[in-house]
């Protein structure tokens, strides 16, 4: 990307985060409902995503489904930016030179976890919000919880009740899960890309667009689950200690994951898995494809 480019590489990454929301967001809310109810000390209350999905279909239609989106649009909005511009701009900073070549990690990890570090301050309230959002419900195979209109009475609540440091209550976990996944999730999608497009270079001019496109999508839902796939068990500590009413709950999430594992196995450190992974590809090719198409429509140009 041209050196240049400045706030574009922010703009492309907000409508990053927007194609990610509308196209991930359902599997989202499953994820977050298999990890707060099937990892308590009562046993599995769903037998798998897809029944997790039905039942909310039943009991609440489509609605329940994007609970919690509001949030998840303002946090996710404001994350992307951040996350796709400062990984840009700083792996810029660090290689000196336009991104045409092979990747180069030495640029590549640290911009990508300095992005997550940063966006993880951002991001731990507004999925504070969001899944105490989305394990609310009319389903009767949950205990019934206490009830938020919407994410503001959600966030007056918690402020009221745990103070501001309550907003941030998660705070170890969403900075371990944003910093070490955004390393894995920019690595797998740069080297990816790149060996895509090597084998494709010989193709006509005419299909080059269709051919970015189909590279993005498919760099970036690999980049995807690969994303979830190393970070997973840190997000079901996070639910855990973000949807936990008790103010004393530890909120460390390598003793959360103890006290999971011990109960249910490595198999409960990765409750959410399915669901995780089905929304993984989808939503992060959108998102890479809607950063790239952006930053060629805002001028921001990138060798292949």
């Amino acid at each position: 990307m041209e050196a240049s480019s400045g706030y574009k590489d922010y703009v492309a990454g907000l409508v990053a985060g927007v194609a990610t929301v509308i196209t991930g967001h359902p599997f989202d809310t499953v994820k977050v409902k298999l990890q707060k109810y099937n990892t308590e000390a009562g046993g599995a209350k769903y037998k798998n995503g897809l029944h997790c999905a039905t039942r909310i279909l039943q009991t609440e239609g489509v609605k329940g489904l994007y609970r919690g989106a509001t949030s998840s649009f303002i946090g996710m909005a404001f994350e992307s930016s951040l996350s796709f511009g400062i990984y840009s701009q700083t792996k810029r900073f660090l290689q000196g030179e336009i991104d045409g070549g092979k990747p180069q990690p030495h640029a590549i990890v640290p911009s990508a976890a300095f992005g997550g570090a940063i966006i993880s301050f951002i991001l731990c309230p507004s999925e504070l919000v969001k899944c105490r959002m989305q394990v609310q419900g009319t389903d009767f195979m949950v205990a019934k919880s206490t009830r938020f209109s919407g994410p503001r009475e959600c966030a007056l609540k918690t402020v009221q009740q745990e103070g501001l440091t309550g907003m941030f209550r998660g705070g170890l976990a969403t900075l371990l899960r944003e910093s070490v996944g955004n390393a894995v999730f920019f690595s797998t999608y740069e080297y990816a890309r790149y060996f895509m497009h090597l084998q494709l270079k010989g193709a006509s001019s005419e299909s080059t667009q269709l051919i970015d496109v189909g590279v993005g999508l498919m760099s970036g839902g690999l980049g995807g689950i690969a994303f979830w796939s190393a970070v997973l068990p840190l997000d079901v500590a996070k639910t855990i200690i973000q949807t936990t009413p008790e103010k004393n709950h530890s909120r460390n999430p390598f003793s959360v994951l103890n006290l999971i594992y011990r109960r249910s196995g490595l198999r409960g450190c990765y409750t959410g898995l399915g669901p995780t992974l089905v929304r993984a590809f989808p939503a992060n090719a959108a998102a890479i494809v809607a950063w790239e198409l952006s930053a060629k429509l805002l001028g921001i140009r990138r060798d292949q």
